[in-house]
């Protein structure tokens, strides 16, 4: 048997514990941490970098170039409008995508003009248009539209199939966690808040969601008879199940973090591949901010939530008393701190 099999059997049967339960302070404190770091150096880098999609602009579009130098657009551009700032992406093979801000159809005219000469293409190659801010403002209203949705719908069929709101409420905040603090790494590297980008917040939270539901139904097994356990609180059960479920939730996580990296990392960075990297950089931090926040933050969340309950305290007590009096514990738990 492999080690990490070993390794893997040794948590299910609880012979090997981390007290994801019994620390959950400490995990809450590195959450909140992580988060104003990532929100304050957003903040110092001036806010989000929203895209021309967000704010409007000038975009222009050069094809079959030779070279794929960015500096060659930026001088392009400084050359024939000094004061604006330009952003340049090789988003395709040969294909060169410039943005500006707004500009003026003289200085539109003076820039396609350089970039031709700095790219060595026709006139029928370069091509320019105007993005307006509106389209933007739709697609983030569609979006908080869209993430209520979700999350109502989430809150309601959680409530149903785990028959307690409290395992719901622990699962949403999770959520909201993951896609501020996702959001937050995503601000802090300055890249551009994309329509991409947006796609990308939205489909982690449905990662994000089935390692929940993976962990929160082992719970859900574990608990089931938790009011006639003699040898585990209701804390250490949880943590038995987070326990017992880790091996999953690590391989799950690799198992996605490998293709989204590969798409990340090699197309877009080493290829040049830019329009991949918006919606790369998000599906990859939200990944495993993801998982992290299962077993760190929405797990023990709810631990906590369900350990005030009278009949869960009650037991608890008893389970503790036997064990004052030499009755036992059961190997490789942890209690949850009153």
């Amino acid at each position: 048997m492999s080690a990490l099999a070993q390794w893997g059997n040794r948590l299910y049967t609880g012979k090997t514990s981390y007290p994801f339960v019994g620390k959950w302070k400490l995990w809450f404190a590195i959450a909140l941490v992580l988060l104003v770091v990532a929100g304050g150096l957003t903040l110092a880098r001036g806010g989000f970098n929203l895209g021309i999609d967000f704010r409007g602009g000038s975009e222009f579009t050069v094809s079959s170039v030779q070279s794929t130098d960015v500096a060659a657009g930026e001088r392009a551009v400084s050359e024939a409008v000094p004061e604006a700032e330009a952003t340049v992406t090789n988003i395709a093979p040969g294909t060169m995508r410039i943005q500006t801000d707004e500009l003026d159809d003289d200085q539109t005219l003076a820039v396609g003009q350089n970039l031709q000469q700095a790219y060595g293409v026709g006139e029928d190659r370069v091509t320019s248009t105007y993005i307006g801010p509106t389209w933007g403002e739709a697609v983030s209203q569609q979006m908080v539209i869209g993430l209520i949705v979700f999350l109502v719908l989430v809150t309601v069929l959680m409530a149903i199939y785990f028959r307690t709101w409290k395992m719901s409420l622990a699962a949403v905040i999770g959520l909201f966690y993951v896609v501020a603090l996702t959001a937050g790494i995503y601000g802090a590297t300055g890249f551009e808040v994309t329509p991409s980008a947006i796609i990308g917040f939205l489909t982690i939270l449905s990662y994000a969601l089935y390692d929940t539901v993976v962990v929160f139904d082992k719970i859900r097994e574990n608990t089931e008879h938790n009011l006639e356990e003699t040898t585990r609180t209701f804390g250490e059960n949880v943590n038995l199940a987070i326990n017992q479920t880790l091996v999953r939730s690590i391989n799950t996580s690799v198992v996605g973090i490998l293709p989204v990296g590969s798409i990340l990392f090699i197309g877009a960075f080493l290829l040049g591949a830019g329009t991949l990297r918006d919606i790369a950089l998000a599906i990859f931090v939200g990944i495993i901010v993801g998982t992290l926040a299962t077993i760190f933050i929405q797990a023990p969340l709810y631990a906590l939530l369900r350990r005030g309950e009278d009949r869960i305290a009650a037991n608890d007590a008893r389970v503790l008393e036997r064990r004052a009096a030499g009755e036992g514990a059961p190997v490789g738990t942890d209690t949850v701190p009153a």
